[in-house]
C-alpha cells in the first residue's frame, strides 16, 4: 500500500519544485530543460505531483503543441525513487495531455539519467543514434514588436563571415568588443568591463557600417540605427525625439545601436548666438552616461571627418575605443576580389594584377569596379556580336556564362574614381596618431 499520492500541480507546489530540481543537481544530473522553462511550463502546461503528506516527492511536468507532447521534467526524491511514483506520474501527465489529441509523447533525457524504466514501462522507445541539439534564439517574441517600432531588425547571421579582407580591423573588433561582451561572465572574471560605446572613423566607403553590422551580426543582438534627420521632423525637435528613441531602446535586452555620420549631431560647440544644434549635442551627451549604465547594449557611432566632432563627445567614460577603419591593404584587397569575380572565372583573372591596380581604393570602390566590370561584360556579350545573336539565343547563353575577363575589370578599374583622396588618406592617418583608442 503506497503511503504517497498524486495530484495537480499548485501554484504553492514551486518549493517543491526546486528541491527536486536541486536534487538532481546533487547527483551531477544535468536537466535537459532549464529551471525557467520547467517553472513556467508548471504555471502555463501540464504539471502533476507525487506528495506524501504535505512534501512534494515526485513531478512530472509535460507540454503540448499541435500533435506533438514533450516530458518536460520528470523527477522524484533519491529517497523516493524504486517505489513506482516516476511511472505513475507519466501516466498521470498524460492524462492529462489527452485532450489535445497527441499523437506522440516525447522525452529527453540526460545520458546519465538512471529512471529508463519508468519510461519504459509506459510504453515509450528508447530511440538510438540520436543527437540532441539547441540554440539560444537571442532575441525574444515580447521584444519583436519594441523592435518593429524603432525600426530595428534581426540580421543575417553571417554577414560577419562574409566581410571580405579587412583581417586586422575585424581582429581588433573581435578582440576588443566581441569576446567581452559575448562573453560577459568570462571577461568579468578578469575584471573586463564590456564596452558600451565605440567610434569607428575613417574615409568615407571603407566599410564602418558593414562592420557595424556585422559586429550586430556577430553577437546576434538586434540592430537599430538611429537616423538624426528622420528624427528631426518629429513635433518633440530632434532632441527629445532622440532622447524618446533611446528610451524605447532601453526596454531591448540586447542591441547594437547605430549612429552613423555623427558628426551631424555631435559637431564642435562654438559661436555665439549658439547653433541650434547646440542642444542636440547636449542632449547625445546626456544619452551615452544613461546607455553605458545598461548591460547587453552597444553603442556604434560612425564619422567619416573625426576633427568635426565635439571634443567632449570623445573623451574618456563617454566611449570606450575610437578605433580607425582604414583603406584596405593588399591582403584585404585581395580577399575582395576573390569574393566580387564569379566564381565560373576568378581562376583564370589576374587578380594580383588587379589587386596592384587597386592601392588606395576604398572597398566600396572596388565593388563598384567588380559589378561595372560584369555589367559591361554582359552587356558586351549580348549587343556587341554585330546583331548576330539574340537575347534568347544558344550563342548568347554560352557567351554570357563565360563572364567578365582580366581586361574588363581593368577598364572598369581606370574608369573608377576613387572616393578617398591622397590628401584625405594623410589626415586620416594623421587623425590615427591624435585620436585613435584602441
Amino acid at each position: 500500500m503506497t503511503n504517497w499520492r498524486i495530484r495537480d500541480f499548485h501554484s504553492a507546489d514551486l518549493d517543491g519544485i526546486l528541491h527536486l530540481w536541486e536534487s538532481l543537481k546533487a547527483t551531477d544530473v544535468e536537466p535537459v530543460y532549464a529551471l525557467s522553462e520547467v517553472l513556467a511550463s508548471c504555471e502555463k502546461d501540464h504539471a502533476v505531483v507525487a506528495v506524501q503528506g504535505d512534501q512534494v516527492v515526485g513531478a512530472a511536468v509535460g507540454r503540448a503543441a499541435h500533435d506533438q507532447g514533450w516530458i518536460v521534467f520528470l523527477a522524484t526524491l533519491p529517497e523516493y525513487r524504486g517505489r513506482g511514483i516516476g511511472t505513475s506520474l507519466l501516466a498521470a501527465v498524460e492524462n492529462r495531455m489527452a485532450p489535445h489529441g497527441l499523437n506522440k509523447l516525447s522525452a529527453l533525457m540526460p545520458e546519465a539519467e538512471t529512471r529508463v524504466e519508468a519510461f519504459l514501462s509506459r510504453g515509450f522507445a528508447l530511440k538510438k543514434n540520436l543527437r540532441y541539439f539547441e540554440r539560444t534564439i537571442p532575441v525574444q517574441r515580447q521584444e519583436l514588436g519594441a523592435l518593429g517600432q524603432l525600426g530595428g531588425r534581426i540580421l543575417a547571421r553571417d554577414l560577419w563571415e562574409n566581410v571580405a579582407g579587412m583581417r586586422k580591423e575585424k581582429e581588433l573588433l573581435e578582440r576588443r568588443l566581441v569576446l567581452p561582451l559575448a562573453e560577459a561572465d568570462l571577461a568579468d572574471e578578469y575584471g573586463v568591463v564590456p564596452p558600451r560605446a565605440v567610434v569607428l572613423f575613417g574615409p568615407p566607403g571603407t566599410g564602418k557600417t558593414t562592420f557595424a553590422k556585422a559586429i550586430a551580426s556577430r553577437l546576434e543582438w538586434p540592430f537599430v540605427e538611429v537616423f538624426p534627420s528622420r528624427l528631426a521632423s518629429d513635433p518633440k525637435g530632434l532632441a527629445g525625439a532622440l532622447r524618446e528613441t533611446f528610451l524605447e531602446i532601453a526596454e531591448l535586452e540586447h542591441c547594437v545601436v547605430f549612429i552613423d555620420e555623427v558628426e551631424e549631431i555631435a559637431s564642435q560647440r562654438s559661436g555665439e548666438p549658439p547653433s541650434p544644434l547646440q542642444g542636440v549635442t547636449n542632449e547625445l551627451l546626456k544619452i551615452i552616461p544613461a546607455f553605458r549604465e545598461q548591460p547587453g547594449r552597444l553603442l556604434v557611432c560612425a564619422t567619416n571627418f573625426i576633427r568635426a566632432l565635439d571634443t567632449a563627445f570623445l573623451r574618456h567614460g563617454r566611449f570606450d575605443y575610437v578605433i580607425p577603419i582604414g583603406l584596405p591593404d593588399r591582403q584585404a584587397r585581395e580577399a575582395m576580389w576573390q569574393r566580387f569575380i564569379p566564381a565560373t572565372v576568378v581562376d583564370d583573372a589576374d587578380v594580383e594584377l588587379l589587386v596592384e591596380r587597386t592601392e588606395g581604393f576604398s572597398p566600396a570602390d572596388i565593388e563598384y569596379a567588380a559589378r561595372s566590370a560584369s555589367q559591361r561584360a554582359l552587356e558586351k556579350a549580348v549587343y556587341d556580336d554585330g546583331g548576330a545573336a539574340s537575347a534568347g539565343s544558344v550563342s548568347v547563353r554560352e557567351a554570357v556564362r563565360k563572364g567578365p575577363c582580366t581586361e574588363d575589370y581593368l577598364d572598369a578599374i581606370g574608369d573608377t574614381r576613387t572616393t578617398v583622396s591622397q590628401e584625405v588618406h594623410e589626415q586620416f592617418l594623421e587623425d590615427i596618431d591624435a585620436l585613435g583608442r584602441v
